[in-house]
């Protein structure tokens, strides 16, 4: 999965997986988390979003299961 580089909040790295719908990114801490089943069009909104911090926080974080990658 190809990462982009981004710097909002805490956000470090985004990256998405459309056929198995998973998201990964990567926090300021240098901790990488999955989260499976997001739609291509949440993708969509977090890529394109003016605060991705803010979208993270309010549509995926407490939204998707999550799994810690490092």
């Amino acid at each position: 999965m190809e990462m982009k580089k981004v710097n909002a909040g805490n956000l470090r790295g985004i990256g998405y997986d459309e056929s198995g719908r998973l998201l990964r990114v990567e926090l300021g801490n240098g901790v990488l988390v999955e989260y499976s089943g997001v739609s291509l069009e949440t993708w969509r909104r977090l890529s394109t979003s003016s605060s991705m911090w803010s979208f993270f926080r309010d549509n995926i974080e407490e939204n998707y299961s999550e799994r810690r990658v490092r």
